[in-house]
């Protein structure tokens, strides 16, 4: 089993949401759409050739966004993450995967 935790901006929340419960992602026993999800401020600076959703180039950038936390089974992770890739808004999807021990 493992975890994704990924970071959006409000506008895209439902929609990476939506399209990774549909793969099977948050799905334990008896249940299916299960998530996480704190709002907080992230930052970024767009440099060199980066195309950013939000922001400018060269300028610091402050936005709320909210942190999405989803188990995964292990046969999914894989198409999870290429799944968040495809329907996330940033060119640089920041994510993270832990590996959860003990299930």
């Amino acid at each position: 089993m493992y975890k994704l935790n990924y970071f959006v901006p409000s506008d895209a929340k439902e929609r990476t949401k939506q399209a990774l419960f549909d793969i099977g992602v948050g799905r334990y026993q008896n249940y299916e759409c299960c998530s996480f999800e704190t709002l907080g401020n992230g930052q970024f600076k767009p440099i060199e050739s980066a195309n950013p959703h939000i922001g400018k180039l060269n300028e610091l950038e402050i936005v709320q966004e909210y942190k999405i936390e989803m188990i995964c089974e292990d046969r999914l992770i894989k198409k999870a993450v290429k799944t968040l890739k495809e329907v996330h808004p940033y060119e640089e999807v920041a994510y993270e995967v832990l590996k959860i021990e003990g299930f």
